[in-house]
């Protein structure tokens, strides 16, 4: 009986302790992490919202365990904490993508995992704070940045095109002819052949107004049936 109810006494501290403390940090770095994935999730990224969550969210918990194993079996309260930063960059390597020629893409995303460990450890390490003051400041260089690069065509991308027409020829012919006022080649070219017309798929290289420029050109061609952008390849 004696062992019983002293059971249950280190049950409830322990109960107790959690519910003040872990928890409220666990579910703080569930709703920063979820704020960033979310804008992350809303541009279509490859890494989003329950991505940018759990990442968030383990960099916590690992943060508490850490210190919390360190007080109960007298070690270094940073151990566990300092594998969170290697772990973070293998994760963040993987979402790296090396495409055609060489564009890269991706690095905004493995950046932003590593930035979103990091409020996950704030949170972890009891820096509200700083933790919201952090995800805020990353939230704002996403939007301001993201808007400032397009509007300024400061980056290169890949984007799809699909246009029909009545054959292959005369279609490629006719998108080389656009491509002529930006100098673009068409890459990655995909043709399907139906009964009543023939679709060419194809990607181009080029800043946001180079891609404008475009698609301009080919929407004024009489050759061709329909011509529909698809969007980006990879998207940052």
């Amino acid at each position: 009986m004696t062992a019983f109810s002293h059971f249950v006494d280190v049950l409830r501290t322990e109960m107790a302790s959690v519910v003040g403390l872990s928890m409220t940090r666990l579910v703080l770095a569930a709703i920063l992490g979820g704020l960033i994935g979310l804008e992350r999730e809303l541009k279509h990224r490859p890494t989003g919202l329950r991505t940018n969550m759990f990442i968030c969210l383990g960099a916590a918990l690992f943060t508490i365990l850490s210190d919390e194993l360190a007080i109960e079996h007298i070690g270094d309260h940073t151990r566990i904490a300092a594998q969170i930063i290697p772990g973070i960059g293998f994760i963040g390597a993987g979402s790296i993508l090396h495409n055609r020629g060489d564009l890269v893409t991706g690095i905004t995303s493995a950046a932003t995992l590593f930035v979103v460990a990091s409020v996950g450890m704030a949170v972890g390490g009891g820096l509200y704070l700083t933790s919201i003051f952090a995800t805020a400041l990353i939230l704002l260089c996403l939007f301001l940045l993201g808007m400032a690069e397009s509007r300024f065509s400061l980056k290169l991308g890949f984007y799809t095109y699909e246009v029909t027409g009545q054959t292959a020829d005369d279609i490629t012919a006719e998108v080389n002819r656009a491509l002529e006022v930006i100098h673009g080649i068409m890459e990655n070219v995909r043709v399907a052949i139906t009964k009543q017309h023939v679709r060419v798929q194809f990607d181009l290289e080029g800043t946001r107004s180079q891609q404008e420029k475009v698609l301009r050109q080919l929407r004024q061609s009489s050759i061709f049936e329909s011509v529909i952008p698809l969007g980006p390849v990879h998207p940052e």
